[in-house]
């Protein structure tokens, strides 16, 4: 792993924490202080110029990742792609956007507006990737936002960022399956997402999901500081494909579910 690779996720790494308390629990909980590896870190956008989904991803690819899937979610009128890189111990890459032509007037105008706010030269640079939000949006956008798309509304309120890491459970010391985690996670107080059950997907499909529920925050919108929902860890435990290898893409149908970590609304 170059150095420049390694200093990009540490400085993504301390930029979660600030808006995932509880990950640092998270790690002392499953790690008890050893490493932990990661098997994916998200990332959310818009499919407007200059930060699409292709736009951002080209800012990993030049760090050696390359393409390896494509996902579709119609309910919540997303796209999104995974990207891998040859060094096994460097994390996936998940990147989704939403498609704002999809949504209101009113939305649209919201979001046009957030993302003219941002310099597309800020976009040619992998900080960016940990930048936040480049404008502020009231309150009341923000639950504008809210009666329309969960996604939206997170993205108006934190922008650039990681969305979450992953913890892979195939590389976590002293524990086999993903009910152990879930388990240990619930004994130290944890919520998990119980949206389409704890566990997402199952052996069949070669990968199983579960995640916690968003830490809240304070945000400070133009107008007032409110609490809502920031970012969230995720666990994933993944199975031998029929050739043997193990399964590195993601299924759509369990995603789907892990994006309800960040729900505001009940």
């Amino acid at each position: 792993m170059s150095q420049q690779v390694e200093q990009f996720f540490e400085n993504l790494w301390q930029d979660y924490l600030q808006k995932t308390p509880s990950a640092a629990k998270v790690h002392q909980v499953l790690g008890g202080g050893a490493e932990i590896i990661n098997d994916h870190v998200a990332f959310r956008t818009f499919d407007i110029a200059p930060v699409r989904l292709e736009k951002l991803a080209e800012l990993f690819e030049n760090m050696g990742y390359f393409a390896n899937g494509d996902y579709h979610f119609e309910a919540k009128k997303l796209r999104a792609k995974h990207y891998e890189h040859m060094d096994k111990n460097l994390p996936k890459i998940f990147i989704s956007e939403l498609m704002v032509d999809e949504f209101s007037e009113d939305a649209q105008q919201i979001i046009a507006d957030m993302v003219a706010s941002i310099d597309p030269r800020d976009v040619e640079d992998d900080a960016f990737l940990y930048s936040g939000t480049h404008w502020k949006v009231s309150k009341a956008d923000y639950d504008k936002l809210l009666e329309e798309s969960e996604y939206a509304a997170w993205m108006s309120a934190f922008g650039f960022c990681a969305n979450h890491f992953t913890v892979s459970i195939n590389r976590l010391e002293g524990y086999d399956d993903i009910e152990q985690v879930n388990q240990k996670l619930k004994d130290e107080g944890f919520t998990l997402n119980s949206a389409g059950g704890e566990i997402k997907g199952d052996p069949e499909v070669f990968l199983e999901q579960s995640s916690t529920m968003a830490d809240k925050i304070a945000v400070e919108f133009a107008d007032v500081t409110a609490e809502i929902p920031s970012c969230f860890y995720e666990f994933a435990k993944r199975y031998k494909m029929p050739d043997g290898e193990i399964y590195t893409g993601f299924v759509a149908a369990s995603a789907d579910k892990i994006f309800e970590s960040t729900n505001a609304k009940a």
